[in-house]
């Protein structure tokens, strides 16, 4: 799988969060993990200079690095980074590193930046271009709370995304019963799905309620013959007690029914033959309604997949579904 298909770990969406920098003099380093794509606006400075949609430290006169800390929105393994650079032409870094440590309380930044803390190497200094999406692909299997990001010697970074597998701590998780089996927050991730024209699969499984009708999956008119889905991988295998479907924002383009399919495989990617056993029968759906269901259930026993069908096309806010892990 293409790492960018991951979930970005360090967004301030999922409440990833620049904790400190030794530097922001031009732009604040909480500008690296805004969801969205950085902007340029020619003709906007400040009292200190040119306005940038990024974290831009001053020109450094000795020698050294320039250097900020990042808490992960969620804990996981890490597949790849951008390193993005876009609209910092003459003002980028030469190079960039990353380090990673695990932490799963809530250290503060002076016990982040103590001797004492163990930081593993992750990504060598690296060169970077400017005005560009740098793209580096991480060999590691260690779980990362934290990121230290190195930018040699000085410069702007205009956005970091850390794209990887979502790593609960589910000692925690357990003590809390049933869960929402396929939200990213508890290891969920949408696989594949048949088409995402205005909204990305991956807003499905995010936290909270969506907050417009751009924050959900939909997909395009389908002309022809068919309908829409989306496969998902749950955090861990369980079994589901409880459905929500949640159409909100979708008023003249929800989906006129979907229905639920599930199955046990493992990994990333799907096997060419997958026995999917009911789990919803096809089901009517409002507009802008939250959906849920209970009754309807199917006992599909213990799963780890499911395949999310609507007909034929539309849109749809958030999946949730509720139940418990196989060891719960």
């Amino acid at each position: 799988m293409d790492f960018t298909e991951l979930i970005d770990l360090a967004t301030e969406r999922l409440g990833g969060a620049v904790l400190v920098a030794n530097d922001e003099f031009f732009a604040p380093k909480e500008n690296l993990v805004k969801p969205d794509a950085p902007i340029f606006i020619e003709s906007k400075y400040t009292d200190l200079g040119k306005w940038m949609d990024g974290w831009e430290t001053r020109r450094r006169r000795t020698p050294g690095y320039d250097w900020c800390i990042i808490r992960l929105g969620l804990p996981g393994i890490i597949r790849g980074v951008i390193v993005d650079t876009t609209h910092f032409r003459g003002n980028y870094p030469e190079q960039c590193s990353l380090e990673g440590c695990t932490n799963d309380g809530q250290p503060t930044v002076p016990q982040l930046t103590e001797e004492a803390t163990e930081w593993i190497a992750i990504l060598p200094p690296s060169e970077l271009a400017g005005d560009s999406p740098n793209l580096f692909k991480i060999e590691t299997n260690n779980r990362f709370t934290h990121l230290r990001l190195k930018i040699y010697p000085d410069g702007g970074v205009a956005r970091l995304r850390v794209y990887g597998e979502v790593m609960p701590h589910w000692a925690s998780l357990k003590r809390s019963g049933e869960i929402d089996l396929a939200a990213v927050e508890n290891g969920g991730l949408v696989l594949s799905c048949s088409d995402m024209f205005f909204g990305h699969k991956h807003n499905l499984i995010m936290p909270g309620r969506a907050m417009n009708m751009s924050d959900g999956w939909e997909t395009k008119r389908r002309r022809g013959p068919g309908h829409d889905w989306v496969i998902i991988k749950l955090g861990k295998p369980g079994r589901v007690r409880c459905v929500e479907v949640d159409t909100s924002f979708f008023k003249g383009n929800f989906p006129d029914s979907c229905s639920l399919e599930a199955s046990k495989t493992s990994g990333n990617v799907l096997p060419e033959q997958v026995d999917w056993k009911p789990l919803l029968p096809r089901t009517k759906l409002q507009a802008h309604t939250r959906h849920f269901f209970e009754d309807e259930i199917l006992d599909a026993g213990t799963i780890s997949r499911v395949r999310f069908n609507i007909f034929p096309d539309g849109g749809v806010s958030r999946l949730r579904l509720l139940g418990r892990t196989e060891e719960g």
